[in-house]
């Protein structure tokens, strides 16, 4: 009952408050959009779009979180709280940078390095804080074989650190079509929402809860064609909600199949690069990432969104039946 009524409260504020306030808000701030120039030449005609509208499931998320998880924080539970907390981080630093892009009115916000710097920074001060609560093994969970690997510690806290990094940057890349990273995150909180019910997680539930409800309401602005975009802001924030959950949970390599679209979407773009340098100018795809591919073999933005989504809840429902059978272990 709470994983639903914080879904419904994060639908009705980021629907409400964000339709009623941030969209109008970051339109008189002229907050538009620069596209980049390497991209398809017809996205210039999206030149201008609002950005930033990550704010509006941060704020719809929070709010779940918050009114829902009152009763879990005034007993001393927080891990709901620390979720929602590491991810906003992230989203601060996706904020900034998309300022930075729109006062500046080009697609180009913080170096990578400094992207780097800070998100290595959260994700180890994340970690450190979850080690330090009980909340973190170095026992690492290999899902379908229901076992589990024991590993040291120091080697743990860099391959986490590592994961919770590449997962960010995975939906920041694969944030490039109307509704892409909204709709293919969906069936991610919805397969947390699942695990949560069906291990009595109930902290963890109101967040992903809350998480499903944001993003159900965001898609009726940003679904194509899109009214707003989620900027920096909002794809560091759902990257860093993914990675956060996955930890939160004691399964990071459960993102192997949760987030199986980010994964091709970014091995899409390495792979080209590297075949790009290595034949002096060759390429694999038409234009990495792979969205960017299926659109110039003449796929709509809408089909790929669908399809890429699909993709997403079945590996979503694999990893359902991967982790199930955890809690009868001994």
């Amino acid at each position: 009952m709470d994983m639903i009524l914080a879904c419904l409260i994060s639908f009705a504020v980021t629907a409400l408050v964000g339709g009623k306030g941030i969209l109008p808000a970051l339109r008189r701030m002229k907050a538009g959009q620069s596209i980049r120039e390497d991209g398809p030449k017809w996205h210039a005609g999206k030149a201008g779009t609002p950005t930033m509208g990550g704010l509006m499931f941060i704020l719809g998320i929070g709010t779940a979180v918050v009114a829902v998880g009152w009763r879990e924080m005034m007993a001393g539970n927080f891990i709901h709280l620390y979720v929602y907390l590491f991810a906003l981080v992230f989203g601060a630093i996706g904020f900034f940078d998309d300022y930075q892009k729109v006062r500046h009115h080009q697609n180009l916000g913080l170096t990578a390095m400094q992207k780097f710097l800070l998100q290595v920074a959260a994700a180890i001060a994340f970690l450190a804080l979850m080690r330090l609560e009980g909340m973190l093994t170095p026992d690492l969970y290999i899902p379908f074989l229901n076992i589990s690997v024991h590993i040291s510690w120091p080697v743990y806290l860099v391959f986490a650190a590592f994961v919770i990094v590449g997962t960010v940057n995975a939906v920041n890349i694969t944030d490039g079509l109307d509704g892409l990273a909204t709709a293919v995150t969906i069936p991610v909180a919805l397969f947390f929402v699942s695990v949560a019910t069906w291990w009595g997680y109930r902290q963890l539930g109101i967040f992903a809860g809350a998480l499903l409800g944001g993003l159900l309401a965001f898609l009726l602005f940003n679904f194509h064609p899109a009214k707003v975009f989620m900027g920096d802001t909002g794809s560091l924030f759902l990257g860093g909600t993914v990675a956060a959950l996955a930890f939160a949970f004691d399964m990071p390599l459960i993102l192997i199949f949760v987030g199986i679209v980010y994964i091709i979407e970014t091995l899409s773009d390495i792979i080209q690069v590297a075949y790009f340098k290595a034949t002096h100018g060759k390429r694999i795809f038409k234009m990495a990432p792979l969205h960017h591919h299926f659109e110039l073999c003449g796929w709509s933005e809408v089909k790929i969104v669908v399809v890429f989504t699909a993709v997403s809840a079945v590996f979503c429902a694999l990893a359902y039946f991967g982790v199930m059978g955890r809690n009868l272990m001994g």
